[in-house]
């Protein structure tokens, strides 16, 4: 299995996954200048998941580092790398991305330009040997302004619909780019709603939208309209979906939304079980507030940089469309085919954020061990 963006935070679930519970070799693509530097890369991403004699023994055993970069022509392989990865390759995950909603070249160079050149690896692939499949990982974001709605699988792409920032816009084109450049090859769309935490432990090593969770939660008042739903699921649910889904012969559906859908938490529910784990009471909410809080928010945002008040600033700037729009995302196809359901984000949030909040918003990675 070719799996793109190994070293981020879904893709190194998905990987530890593949390696826990099947059996197939992983070619796996890594930026570094050097083989250490590519293997201390994918030890720190690995690492929440096993330890490091479980790890090394992957790494020995069932892991092909390919050193190079997503967005380079053949990602900057020599000829006989980039022919050795198109040979091994029986099926696609495609996880890399740049989620950073604030720069268009970004989000531009590595998912049009990166999707791109993973699209004509699976093109080599398949006219070779011929692929399994392609599996594409994008996000609920490319349904664009959205407000008051539950949205299904089929109803999400609309070409009409605006979009809120860069990422969506780009990872909408990427759909589509799959979708017309390998007609041929049976392929999957996994798109996940917001991705808050691990239902299982509190531990994370992915803290952008926790930071802006926590700068929420210490307001004691909130601009939003406390019944509203958001859309939270965790990151266990979310790569277990990918890799069952990725794993069968034949799926029942083309396109899932991995969300927690219909069973979605409103904010109040949210805040009053943070407010209860905490002893507290929970913030008052005045949703007339929505449009001055978001003037004052954007102005902390581009006026305040280089601080803490700044920083979660400009966390909010990129969010708050997403916070407000009231949308949530129908997962009746994911739980009914697989049996499982996502964690209420109430069930595991306060450890998630106590744990952030703890360690600075930084996890305590572990050095390679000496030899």
């Amino acid at each position: 299995i070719f799996l793109t963006g190994s070293t981020g935070y879904v893709g190194a679930h998905v990987a530890s996954l593949l390696l826990e519970g099947h059996k197939d070799r992983l070619n796996l693509l890594v930026r570094a200048r050097d083989a250490r530097e590519a293997e201390v890369r994918l030890w720190k991403s690995m690492q929440i998941h096993m330890d490091f004699p479980v790890f090394h023994d992957h790494l020995r055993s069932r892991i092909r580092i390919f050193r190079g970069d997503l967005t380079e022509s053949r990602f900057g392989l020599a000829d006989d790398e980039y022919r050795d990865l198109v040979e091994t390759t029986d099926s696609v995950i495609h996880c890399a991305a740049s989620l950073n909603r604030k720069s268009e070249k970004t989000c531009l160079n590595v998912n049009l330009r990166g999707t791109l050149e993973v699209i004509k690896a699976a093109r080599a692939a398949q006219d070779h040997h011929g692929l399994r499949r392609f599996s594409d990982v994008s996000t609920v974001a490319i349904a664009g302004h959205r407000f008051n709605e539950v949205v299904r699988e089929d109803e999400a792409l609309d070409w009409q619909r605006s979009d809120y920032d860069p990422y969506a816009r780009t990872k909408k084109f990427c759909e589509h780019m799959v979708h017309e450049l390998l007609p041929d090859v049976r392929q999957t769309v996994f798109r996940p709603s917001i991705i808050l935490g691990d239902s299982r432990y509190p531990e994370t090593t992915q803290f952008d939208m926790v930071r802006a969770f926590v700068f929420l939660a210490g307001l004691p008042v909130l601009p939003f309209r406390p019944d509203d739903r958001i859309d939270i699921v965790n990151v266990d649910f979310v790569s277990e979906s990918i890799v069952t889904i990725h794993q069968k012969d034949r799926p029942d559906h083309g396109i899932y939304h991995l969300s927690s859908g219909t069973q979605s938490q409103t904010f109040r529910e949210l805040t009053n079980a943070l407010a209860g784990a905490q002893g507290g009471g929970g913030p008052v909410y005045l949703p007339w507030l929505e449009k001055p809080f978001t003037s004052i928010n954007n102005w902390l945002a581009d006026n305040m940089r280089g601080n803490a008040i700044g920083f979660g600033a400009t966390l909010l700037k990129v969010f708050i469309p997403y916070l407000v729009w009231n949308t949530v995302f129908d997962n009746t196809r994911i739980t009914t085919e697989t049996g499982r359901n996502p964690v209420p984000f109430s069930a595991y949030s306060y450890p998630l954020l106590k744990f952030s909040r703890d360690g600075n918003f930084t996890y305590p990675y572990r050095d390679w061990p000496p030899e």
